[in-house]
């Protein structure tokens, strides 16, 4: 067994971790020491709404910094793929198209920094 302590939101917890045997572990029960309620997991893809302009806008899911432009003007993208990359907390995010289209346009570059609900991209 390992302990650790891990700090979410300025709260810090102890944890105790049991290294298994290889092959698949049960799920073990929750320790006396875990939180209470479980920390939000990693953020959902981007939402979409239908704009007016004949597309649909996907928006960005967190505040954060444009790191990368995956999908460029004119490509074809299918649902789940990745549209931009966003750096938020030290983590790199995905943005990815929310279904089938094609790239009509990019709203950001490189460096930028968003706000959650900005446009980055609009699909067609």
């Amino acid at each position: 067994m390992k302990n650790y302590t891990i700090t979410v939101n300025g709260v810090a917890y102890d944890v105790t971790v049991e290294e298994g045997a290889g092959g698949a572990a049960a799920p073990a029960a929750p320790r006396a020491t875990a939180p209470k309620a479980a920390p939000k997991a990693a953020p959902a893809p981007a939402p979409a709404a239908a704009g007016s302009a004949g597309g649909v806008k996907v928006t960005a899911s967190v505040p954060g910094k444009v790191f990368k432009v995956e999908a460029s003007v004119g490509q074809a993208v299918k649902a789940g793929d990745p549209i931009i990359i966003l750096e938020a907390m030290k983590m790199e995010i995905p943005v990815v198209a929310p279904q089938d289209g094609t790239v009509a346009s990019i709203d950001v570059a490189v460096g930028a920094a968003v706000e959650n609900g900005d446009v980055l991209a609009s699909l067609n």
